[in-house]
């Protein structure tokens, strides 16, 4: 990253109006709509398989190549968001995304819920997170923590308000206009906060908040060493936090595609099921401000112990629950550890490896959390296929969660 310095006079202002707070605000509303629009999957998933006829599996089968896609998109947009700033790739993203969801509407054949959410949908999303969260931490040094947190609550606030918000489309008019109107929504209001976002303080003659140094790569880097792609790759620790984060993320998806089906297999309505999804945005909101706080204080490696290991413990009660209440207290669980990891995604790889090369680092990790989110919906789509229930699938999701606070525990600064 090309080394950045204010001049004297410059360092000493202070506006009124410090912009990071709109790069948390703009991220915060572009996640908010576009996972919002993402995880309205699981409410689609029984109108367009009972339409076709396919199995869970083959339905849930699309999100999970996407979820793969949207990991490997990410390498490819936190390396160009690295090199060309957020602006354009976010921008890129959204057209991507929104065409995807618009052409969903005109499916008829399997392979096209594949491309077309699989890949396309995907593809936007890839370029959209990364980006975003890069930023983020690129214009904070203190509270980098909180600022992550508060953006990633965006993810939350789209789960509480855009599967409800689908639900409703369809059942007024049907899932296919409905997937048109999301389409729209995620263009519209994306495109437009794309266009304010800036790559980093420097670029507005500004510094970072919290920084104590005219020079913005040491400042953003808060005393950790900067380590380019090859030297974070050769590391143990690059290593163990891609596991890590595989571990705790394979039970997201799972929940997130699957939650809404298990419940209504136990006999709650489809729009009572569509609140459980709501509650965990609900309560996301607060686990991934609250966690990101936290971080700040205590580090983002404790953060992990603390939360995959309620992970863990939420999958455990999910196995008796079956009544509504109990699915209301998974879903809290649920949401502060699941709010608490994607809080930490971007602040551990800048405390861990610094900021040269933040984006195509954190865009690597986030990649093995989207193989981990593929497996977990395409894996517990087949195992009820196989069983007819979820029960083993909820097993190996609290099996990993505790290998993953196991890893936490573990994990040690990184050292060139």
């Amino acid at each position: 990253m090309t080394n950045h310095r204010l001049s004297p006079s410059n360092a000493g202002k202070q506006p009124r109006f410090f912009y990071g707070y709109a790069i948390v605000l703009g991220s915060f509303i572009i996640l908010l709509i576009a996972w919002g629009a993402q995880y309205s999957y699981g409410v689609f998933f029984k109108p367009i398989m009972y339409e076709f006829g396919w199995t869970r599996a083959a339905t849930s089968g699309a999100y999970s190549l996407g979820m793969v896609l949207y990991g490997g998109f990410g390498v490819f947009s936190g390396r160009l968001s690295d090199r060309f700033g957020p602006r354009l790739v976010v921008t890129v993203g959204s057209l991507l995304m929104g065409l995807g969801l618009s052409l969903m509407s005109q499916i008829s054949s399997i392979w096209q819920i594949y491309f077309f959410y699989g890949v396309l949908v995907n593809a936007g999303i890839g370029g959209m997170v990364v980006p975003l969260l890069s930023t983020v931490a690129r214009w904070f040094v203190n509270k980098r923590g909180l600022a992550s947190g508060i953006a990633m609550s965006g993810i939350g606030a789209g789960t509480a308000i855009m599967p409800p918000l689908a639900n409703q489309l369809i059942s007024s008019y049907s899932w296919r206009t409905s997937y048109v109107v999301v389409g729209l929504i995620v263009v519209t209001v994306t495109v437009i906060i794309a266009q304010f976002l800036r790559r980093d303080p420097s670029q507005m003659g500004l510094l970072a908040y919290g920084a104590d140094s005219v020079d913005t790569d040491d400042s953003l880097n808060s005393g950790t060493h900067e380590f380019s792609l090859q030297e974070a790759t050769r590391t143990r620790q690059f290593w163990i936090i891609c596991v890590m984060f595989f571990c705790g993320a394979l039970g997201i998806q799972t929940v997130i595609v699957h939650i809404v089906n298990h419940a209504t297999d136990i006999g709650i309505s489809a729009a009572t099921a569509a609140t459980i999804l709501s509650v965990v945005g609900v309560v996301g909101i607060g686990g991934r401000i609250g966690m990101g706080s936290i971080a700040d204080r205590i580090g983002s490696r404790r953060v992990m112990i603390i939360v995959l290991t309620l992970m863990s413990v939420s999958f455990l009660w999910l196995l008796l629950a079956n009544e509504l209440w109990m699915l209301y207290l998974f879903a809290v669980a649920f949401a502060v550890a699941y709010g608490g990891q994607s809080a930490s995604l971007s602040p551990i790889a800048a405390e861990f490896f610094g900021l040269r090369v933040h984006g195509v680092i954190f865009g690597l990790i986030l990649f093995a959390v989207g193989i981990a989110e593929a497996t977990g919906s395409l894996v517990a789509g087949r195992i009820f296929d196989i069983s007819g229930s979820y029960y083993w699938a909820f097993i190996l999701c609290a099996i990993l969660g505790a290998v993953g606070a196991v890893l936490s525990i573990l994990l040690k600064a990184a050292r060139k």
